[in-house]
């Protein structure tokens, strides 16, 4: 089995859960915020809707160089958020699906403002930098979502807004 087989199973499911938690963001929440710190509601989700696309650039490019002026998706609508989401996965999946291994095994740069992040193998980072990350944001997601009173799917069985059991 290669390193893309073993991976778009636990994508796919990921990305289910993914959907999910997006579709419960209510448009007239995304300025909200918990914190002075934080990021709102809409930029939080967005963050997550972006990062699928994550995948792509780590195999269909050696290295991303961001710049402090970079301008990350903020979607200004629920329909926005959902088609990014959408298109993201599309995209991901297909660069995941046509990889070999050869070419995930090849190391992939972050930069920022010239400066570089890490450097490490493609199929760690899709692991780490694009799955375990988004996981993370998306639980963030469903602290904000639960401060706010809306109900929470489950992600690994069933929330407690979902007790089945």
């Amino acid at each position: 089995m290669t390193i893309s087989e073993t991976l778009l199973p636990e994508f796919d499911q990921e990305m289910a859960n993914t959907r999910a938690i997006l579709e419960c963001v209510p448009e007239d929440k995304l300025a909200w915020k918990p914190h002075e710190k934080s990021m709102t509601m809409g930029r939080l989700a967005s963050h997550v809707a972006e990062m699928p696309q994550w995948a792509s650039h780590t195999i269909n490019q050696d290295k991303l160089e961001l710049t402090p002026d970079f301008k990350p998706l903020n979607a200004a609508t629920k329909r926005e958020l959902m088609d990014a989401f959408s298109a993201n996965i599309a995209a991901a999946r297909e660069a995941i699906a046509g990889a070999s291994d050869a070419h995930l095994s090849k190391a992939w740069s972050l930069i920022y403002g010239g400066k570089p992040i890490f450097t490490m193998p493609r199929a760690a980072v899709l692991r780490t930098m694009v799955m375990s990350h988004l996981i993370h944001h998306r639980a963030q997601l469903g602290v904000y979502l639960r401060l706010n009173d809306i109900p929470i799917p489950g992600m690994y069985g069933p929330s407690a807004d979902a007790k089945t059991f």
